[in-house]
């Protein structure tokens, strides 16, 4: 009897060490994410996962700048100081924003080693209770017509139609947690 009781306690402290598929860590520090468009009113890009390419973020986009393949949706980790990376090695990519007039919302990633864009904003991401994330509040827009095809991903400062963009829609981005994290580089 005593030895079932010590199996079972031994099997469960196994199995929470275990990675799961819960929305419960999404924004925790270190929990691996994807990142997905919700707009109800735009079905082309309801549920499509942001695509990191050439330095920006992309809806149903045709290709990713992926060492994982064309087909990949980036996965995301989120850091102490509230900023947030891509899942990859050495060096990293770090998610920026320019909401300057100059650009309008601009939203993509650099390395490291990059410096970063006058007026760029690299912290400050949050998730609220539902798993969304917002830049201290700031949504996010998607805009038809992307060099390449898809939909290129801005940070809401306040412009409709950014970067000279048209037809563009208000998205919420969520995020849900990865099952099995996959490290890849990204163009």
């Amino acid at each position: 009897m005593q030895f079932q009781i010590l199996a079972a306690t031994s099997l469960l402290a196994m199995a929470s060490a275990l990675p799961y598929a819960s929305n419960a860590g999404v924004g925790e520090v270190g929990t691996i994410f994807t990142l997905e468009a919700i707009s109800t009113d735009t079905p082309e890009i309801q549920g499509a996962g942001l695509k990191a390419d050439k330095g920006h973020f992309y809806l149903n986009h045709p290709g990713s700048g992926s060492s994982c393949g064309p087909e990949f949706n980036g996965q995301f980790f989120r850091t102490a100081e509230s900023a947030v990376y891509l899942y990859t090695d050495y060096p990293p990519n770090e998610l920026y924003t320019v909401r300057s007039a100059m650009g309008q919302g601009l939203f993509g990633y650099s390395t490291g080693v990059q410096s970063p864009f006058k007026n760029a904003e690299r912290t400050g991401w949050v998730f609220d209770s539902e798993n969304n994330l917002t830049l201290d509040g700031a949504g996010f827009i998607a805009c038809p017509n992307a060099v390449g095809g898809g939909w290129s991903v801005w940070v809401d400062a306040g412009i409709s139609n950014p970067g000279g963009n048209s037809e563009c829609v208000p998205i919420t981005v969520r995020g849900t947690t990865v099952d099995k994290p996959v490290k890849c580089m990204y163009s």
